[in-house]
This record gives C-alpha cells, structure tokens and sequence, in this order.
C-alpha cells in the first residue's frame, strides 16, 4: 500500500540559517555605539568616581562577557540549524555537519531503527537537553547580575548609615560638605542598582532569544524526523522487502 505523502517543511533559504547570528551582532553593534557615546560624554568616568566600591564595574564587566558567550551561542544554534537544513534538503546527512547535535540526533533515529516512539521520545530529550542546556549557566549569570546590584544598594546604604552615626552636631556653615558625604553612600546604592537592573535585562533579551531559536530548531527536528526521515526510511525497506 502506497503511503500518503507526508507534510513537507517549508523550504528554508540556507543562508537564513545564520538570521540568529546577523541579529545579534547587530545587537552588540547597537551596545559598541551606545558604549561608544557614553565614553565620549564621560559617563564611563562619572561612573567609576561615583562608586569606589567597584561593583558597578564588575557588573558591566560580567554583562559584556555574557554577551560575547551569548555570541558564540548564536554561532553554535547557527551551525546546528545549517546542519538541519541540510538533512531537510534530501542530503540525509551526507552533507550534515559532524559533531553538530542535530547531525547525531538523525544518525542516533537511523541507526537504531525500527524503534517505538518512545526511543524516538528519549532521543529527542537528549537533543532538548543538549539545545537548552548551555543557556543554564548564561541564565545564572543574570541573576548575578541584580545580585551585584542588590550587593551595591547593601553597601551604599550601609556607607549612608555609618555616616549619619558620625554626625555629633549640626553646623550651618558645613552644609554642602555634608550633604555631598551623606549622598556618596546614597549615589552607590542607586547607581550599582540601575547598572544591575539594566544589565539584567539587556542580557535576559538575549538569552531569551537563544532560547526561542532552540525551541524552533527541537521542533523542526522533530517534525522532520517523524514526517520526513522515517517514513521515507520505512518506505525504502517496503520497496527492498519488495524485490
């Protein structure tokens, strides 16, 4: 009995394969700029007088390394997804690219063939597992970022309180220096805050993308391993039973 043609995927341009990659590098184009004005208007050296405790520093520091991994991550999404469209073109993995998890998700289904769904279930857990499972740390990252930030409130008003117990008596004529020592612990705590709470988001767009992008990909190479690889497997043997 002929089977029924299964649903094909729609065609996919190859050089589409790398959008993740384009779209974040002209994100991180758009932070480079914006960093850029903020030097040339000298808030980076507003920011690092304004708080000696250096946190606000170390954020910045962590976010711009989450970001050059988020980078590398939309490299390797990138690879894997070329690698998918070239079994979705009929290569059946000849062209595939070796050491890519969705390659060894395609070879995994062929070489344990026939199989039940549920081998074909716990394949793709370990293909889910393998997509998302990088990001975990990344995602860990970020909230170390409103950590730091919270640190910095800590600390900012801990300064801000030690100052005011110092105060023995109140001079009308050393006002502004005392007010410039009151808000030093004040500007720490609201600064380490905002830089905290920017960062965090910033990067959890990121991320969220990645994240996205893996969960298109699992599905992509689900559907075609159900509707596209293994019927026209099943189909192969019928015609060799065949003959």
């Amino acid at each position: 009995m002929k089977r029924d043609a299964a649903p094909a995927l729609e065609p996919m341009d190859p050089a589409s394969a790398y959008t993740l990659l384009l779209a974040w590098a002209a994100f991180a184009g758009v932070l480079m700029f914006a960093a850029t004005l903020l030097w040339q208007n000298g808030v980076w050296g507003m920011l690092i007088e304004a708080d000696p405790t250096g946190i606000t520093m170390i954020i910045v520091a962590v976010f711009v390394a989450a970001t050059v991994r988020c980078g590398w991550r939309s490299l390797r999404l990138c690879d894997e997804r070329a690698s998918m469209e070239a079994w979705r073109r009929g290569l059946q993995g000849i062209c595939g690219r070796q050491g890519r998890h969705v390659d060894a998700y395609f070879r995994a289904l062929l070489a344990q063939w026939p199989q039940d769904a549920g081998a074909r279930g716990r394949l793709a857990d370990v293909l889910a597992e393998r997509l998302h499972g990088p990001e975990d740390s990344t995602w860990w990252v970020n909230g170390i970022q409103i950590k730091l930030g919270l640190l910095g409130k800590v600390i900012g008003f801990s300064i801000l309180a030690i100052q005011i117990s110092r105060l023995e008596s109140f001079d009308p004529s050393q006002t502004q220096d005392l007010l410039k020592t009151l808000t030093g612990g004040l500007g720490i705590a609201l600064l380490t805050t905002a830089v905290g709470l920017v960062a965090n988001m910033l990067l959890g767009l990121q991320l969220t993308q990645l994240d996205r992008c893996a969960d298109i990909l699992l599905a992509d190479a689900t559907q075609f391993a159900d509707t596209g690889l293994l019927p026209d497997l099943a189909d192969f043997a019928q015609l060799r039973h065949g003959a």
